[in-house]
């Protein structure tokens, strides 16, 4: 997933921004307000996590605005702008948590959290905003649980890399909708990682390998996709 990290603390960011791409997902960092707005008004994330106390800006100094996030997560849903947020704050009272949820955030989590409460929450709000409650994704044979990090097929465990684990799970969260080698590579990589030219394309070649060569088919010029579509070819 590429997610959105807005945290002003240096290294709070730091060590989420690699724990979180360790586990596969692109992260792209800002740490303030007026950055995060307008990230969000020009790019897609699958995903945010925001610190409530932010600075309006990045100028040296800035002092941290206690409502800067709620100021964020407000903009974003007056824009109409759907994406699941969630809340990373020290603040722990139970007016806090109910202000930050009703100002449209998904979910509320208290610092400081461990790193695996964290991915649990990540993989509930998404379940959610795609309307499913089991936490596997499965398609053709193949199973992803995106909890344990396990993919079998027809019952045998599959061995992944992080970023074939990220690849498949794009492609079988929506079975049969083409995703394009650009979309494949926002979930692959943030700002400032190189992307290598042919990376997607290595990839699914080696998740065919693992899968089946016909488990992943491609629209050529288009996308990929899993599933049966007329005028694909393999």
């Amino acid at each position: 997933m590429r997610l959105l990290l807005v945290e002003d603390d240096r290294m709070i960011g730091e060590s989420l921004r690699a724990a979180l791409r360790l586990e596969g997902h692109a992260v792209d960092w800002v740490r303030d307000a007026t950055a995060a707005d307008a990230t969000l008004a020009s790019e897609r994330f699958d995903l945010v996590l925001l610190d409530l106390g932010l600075p309006a800006s990045g100028a040296a100094g800035a002092p941290a605005d206690p409502a800067g996030g709620l100021t964020v997560l407000r903009a974003a849903r007056a824009r109409q702008d759907a994406t699941p947020f969630i809340v990373l704050t020290a603040r722990d009272g139970p007016g806090d948590k109910v202000t930050g949820l009703d100002a449209g955030a998904d979910d509320y989590l208290v610092k400081p959290f461990e790193l695996d409460e964290l991915g649990a929450r990540i993989r509930a709000v998404m379940r959610r905003g795609a309307g499913r409650a089991e936490p596997a994704l499965s398609f053709g044979g193949v199973t992803l649980d995106p909890a344990t990090r396990q993919v079998t097929k027809d019952g045998a465990a599959v061995l992944l890399s992080a970023r074939e684990f990220a690849v498949l799970e794009a492609l079988m969260q929506r079975p049969g909708a083409l995703l394009s080698r650009a979309q494949l590579e926002d979930r692959l990589y943030g700002w400032g990682e190189e992307i290598e030219s042919n990376a997607v394309s290595v990839y699914i070649h080696q998740l065919r390998r693992k899968l089946g060569p016909q488990f992943i088919q491609n629209v050529r010029g288009v996308g990929y996709f899993v599933g049966t579509k007329p005028g694909a070819s393999a």
